[in-house]
């Protein structure tokens, strides 16, 4: 058995796929399968190993914030460059949270995060969750900050 994540869209899933392959490293487009006029059907690709599927389904299915792409990041810079993209044309939410320009939501999270609150007393951890839920973009160095005060 294989576990894939399955995205249905409304046209736009080789876009979709072109940006996250794009953004996320170590992804590819595995595969494109068309219909008989040549359209794109359907987007199999890897996104950080992981297998996906894009589908052009029709507008009768849209996305929710009960579930989300989860994307760790090991620097700011990372962050930084993954949220640019990802918000472009879309909408910046609370916490890391945001909805990319096809409705697809997303957590933008830094490695550092669960390194911090690891390592935390209950009262600091509790300053960098308070951090974290108060910044959109996550910030390493704030949340550094909140952990020190």
């Amino acid at each position: 058995m294989q576990a894939s994540t399955f995205l249905w869209f409304d046209g736009h899933a080789e876009e979709a796929a072109e940006l996250y392959t794009h953004v996320v490293a170590d992804s590819a487009i595995l595969d494109r399968r068309r219909d008989a006029d040549g359209r794109v059907v359907t987007v199999t690709f890897e996104l950080g190993g992981q297998r996906c599927i894009a589908h052009n389904g029709g507008p009768q299915f849209t996305f929710g914030g009960g579930l989300s792409l989860y994307l760790e990041c090991g620097s700011q810079e990372e962050v930084d460059t993954a949220w640019a993209a990802l918000t472009a044309g879309g909408e910046e939410g609370p916490g890391g949270s945001l909805t990319d320009r096809f409705g697809v939501a997303w957590q933008v999270v830094p490695t550092a995060l669960a390194e911090l609150l690891a390592d935390a007393e209950p009262a600091a951890a509790d300053r960098i969750l308070t951090a974290v839920h108060a910044m959109t973009r996550i910030d390493i160095q704030g949340l550094i900050e909140a952990r020190d005060r």
